[in-house]
């Protein structure tokens, strides 16, 4: 074995690989020398290494070596919470607004459950974040002490990756692989419990260097020359749209595809993002989480284009499937379990959506014969006459009618609030009632000018729009959520006021949880509301924004709506309108 390891020695010094074995004993994979280093800065230079440019946190008494190490790394910037689940909506948002990686720290047991809805939400935005929490030392758990539970099972259902560090020398390894995970599509996020022990432990390390995994893939030539005929065939072909579109900037392949096929684009019913441009005149604005109305919508066409996106996707149960009887699906993502997970897929691609469509345009516009050209400029055509931007004027004149209706109309309050919109203006929502009237106004031109709630779960709005901002500095922030919405993650107002962050919040103040009204309505066919209503007292969002350092100002006239949002959003600084609003059932 020594005379091998003298033979391997020489050889790659011949070779130029290395120039001793001290030098190898050394080295390791990245080549680097070892150096001592603590655990705590290990992990944070780790960190910056990998990218990583804000740590996102609520700080404990198992964060404090971290909390000690941060001051040594100025190029991380600590961004403090109030509470974890806000905490880690900040970080959704700034992940989210970005399409970068990044960390978060929590404060162990309590502190990393407080934070599993927003983890929730992580989970199906695909954020790819390093989520932390600080542990006891190793072995100490075994006494049982205040705080202390096996952090690994609680973070392992909602995360692509989870462990517990329990050698100082596995720090480096752990971490690369966390980042290499969490960005690797389909991108999420990861958790590294870290005990105090490690933390504070020294050695010698190689802190190796970063993996990323190149999946800018495509389907071969031959199965994209079947895709293309398939296309052409079609009579009635639909396109839904969804997040992959903005998260790989690929409007404009999306945007020619449908000119070239004629047709019709739907964005996905989970609103994570814009999607699609909404002033594209092949666009027909969102589809529904409603089962019969999706069905409805798809029936008339007979092949569905599922780009990036979910495959319908939906929210309460209905016997009614949204997916036409027969209907052939050709789906493209690079999240292949959404691949034939429901419905039978005659092409599935996993694969990127940018490169298989600028791969995949050419060929249609070589095979397209004059006929099919002329069969696709009718279809558009046709579209036009009734896309969304025709809706969008129609919803325009029916809505300008309650202009004097008091208390307002939320309608109405969306019609103004998107007038009032600079730009450059980056919308967040989390309004649920109000929502459908926001998307009938808010024309989606740029990738990273909408997000909106991604699972359903309450709570990302108020503080993911912190995230977003810091994402995208310079850019004013618009948040329009409810009442009942904001308070899931109220905490978040101080930290936007502590940055100084130019963001707007609209409260859409209509004193109940009008959704879970609606439903009850609907499905339960009953008026009896239970727990339902918040006007005994009602909440005072001005006292409560001002309270945390805010500008803010209540509006109950509808004329006064243009005059408060202009000041508001020109101010460049953290602010809140309350805007009180009919609650839809006469009070």
């Amino acid at each position: 074995m020594a005379f091998l390891k003298f033979m391997l020695l020489t050889v790659f010094a011949t070779l130029g690989i290395v120039r001793s074995e001290t030098t190898t004993l050394m080295q390791g994979p990245s080549d680097m020398p070892k150096k001592r280093y603590t655990g705590r800065a290990a992990f944070m230079q780790l960190l910056i290494d990998e990218g990583v440019t804000h740590l996102f946190g609520n700080p404990g008494t198992t964060e404090l070596a971290i909390m000690e190490a941060v001051p040594q790394f100025p190029e991380l910037t600590y961004v403090l919470g109030l509470q974890e689940s806000a905490v880690v909506s900040m970080a959704d948002g700034f992940a989210r607004a970005s399409n970068k990686l990044v960390a978060v720290n929590l404060h162990c047991a309590p502190g990393l459950g407080h934070a599993m809805g927003a983890l929730y939400s992580a989970k199906f935005s695909g954020s790819p974040l390093i989520i932390t929490a600080g542990q006891y030392e190793l072995g100490y758990g075994l006494q049982e002490p205040l705080l202390y539970e096996p952090l690994v099972p609680l973070a392992q259902p909602l995360v692509k990756w989870a462990v517990e560090v329990t050698r100082i020398q596995d720090l480096p390894r752990i971490v690369r692989r966390a980042a290499k995970i969490a960005l690797t599509p389909p991108t999420g996020p990861v958790f590294i419990s870290l005990p105090g022990s490690i933390l504070d432990d020294e050695a010698e390390l190689d802190l190796g260097s970063p993996t990323r995994v190149d999946a800018s893939n495509r389907p071969s030539d031959e199965a994209l020359d079947r895709l293309a005929d398939r296309l052409l065939h079609a009579q009635h072909p639909v396109i839904i749209a969804g997040r992959e579109l903005a998260n790989h900037d690929a409007f404009s392949e999306a945007g020619e595809l449908a000119e070239l096929l004629g047709a019709a684009v739907y964005q996905e019913p989970v609103p994570y993002n814009a999607r699609f441009p909404s002033t594209h005149r092949a666009c027909m604005g969102d589809l529904t989480r409603n089962q019969p109305k999706v069905r409805e919508t798809l029936q008339p066409y007979d092949l569905l284009v599922c780009l990036g996106a979910d495959l319908l996707r939906m929210s309460p149960y209905s016997p009614v499937d949204p997916l036409p009887e027969e209907m052939p699906v050709v789906h493209i993502t690079e999240r292949d379990w959404e691949l034939g997970k429901n419905y039978p897929t005659e092409f599935a691609f996993r694969a990127d959506v940018k490169t298989t469509l600028s791969a995949l345009l050419p060929v249609l516009r070589s095979k397209r014969s004059s006929e099919q050209a002329s069969q696709a400029s009718q279809r558009l055509s046709e579209l036009e006459t009734r896309n969304w931007c025709v809706q969008r004027d129609n919803a325009r004149k029916q809505t300008s009618e309650t202009a004097t209706s008091k208390p307002i109309d939320p309608r109405y309050l969306m019609m103004r609030l998107v007038n009032a919109l600079p730009h450059n203006a980056i919308v967040v929502e989390e309004a649920l009632t109000a929502a459908p009237a926001l998307a009938s106004f808010l024309p989606m031109q740029d990738p990273n000018s909408f997000y909106g709630l991604a699972s359903g779960g309450l709570g990302f709005g108020l503080p993911g729009a912190i995230g977003i901002s810091l994402a995208q500095p310079g850019r004013p922030v618009v948040v329009a959520i409810g009442d009942g919405s904001a308070m899931y993650g109220i905490q978040g107002l101080w930290t936007a006021a502590h940055l100084r962050l130019p963001i707007t919040y609209v409260i859409i103040n209509n004193r109940s949880y009008r959704i879970i009204k609606e439903r009850l309505l609907a499905s339960r066919k009953t008026d009896r509301f239970i727990a339902m209503d918040m006007k005994d007292p009602p909440i005072d969002f001005v006292s409560l924004a001002r309270g945390m350092g805010l500008k803010a100002c209540c509006v109950t006239d509808p004329g006064d709506l243009d005059s408060a949002l202009r000041d508001a959003i020109e101010s460049g600084a953290p602010n809140l309108i309350e805007v009180l609003v009919a609650d839809g059932f006469g009070a």
